[in-house]
């Protein structure tokens, strides 16, 4: 068994900033415009394995974002909210969802960071656990 102690992952920050909290992983891709009521945090899409849950204050590990345009908008409103994620890690990049933070990030909410990752290193962290994202692009767990 791995020490999670002593896992360190390096990724691409799409944005820039530092985060920390229990790391939630999602088993499906998800689309934030439908999926994710920005007011709770939470997933609200029935055909998601993760329904019900929420991503406020998590390092929300994802597959991918299925595209939406909106999904940015929504970004915007978890971030107004004070109901976004403390990071998140993407197993593939989604310029529209990073475009929400930059916007958020411009127009004066607190930052968090959204790193891409390989698949497999998000399969190296486990669920639950501690997790902090550095400016650099580093993720530790804690």
């Amino acid at each position: 068994m791995t020490d999670s102690a002593a896992i360190e992952i390096r990724g691409r920050p799409l944005i820039l900033g530092e985060g920390r909290g229990p790391l939630l992983r999602l088993t499906h891709p998800i689309s934030f415009w439908g999926g994710v009521e920005p007011t709770t945090g939470r997933i609200v899409d029935p055909r998601h394995p993760e329904f019900e849950f929420s991503i406020t204050g998590t390092v929300l590990a994802i597959p991918a974002a299925v595209g939406s345009s909106s999904s940015s908008a929504i970004m915007l409103e978890l971030l107004r909210e004070g109901t976004a994620p403390a990071a998140i890690l993407m197993g593939k990049a989604d310029a529209i969802l990073a475009l929400g933070g930059v916007v958020g990030r411009e127009i004066g909410y607190e930052p968090i960071p959204i790193v891409e990752v390989t698949p497999g290193d998000l399969d190296r962290l486990p669920d639950g656990a501690g997790v902090s994202v550095h400016a650099d692009g580093r993720v530790t767990v804690d």
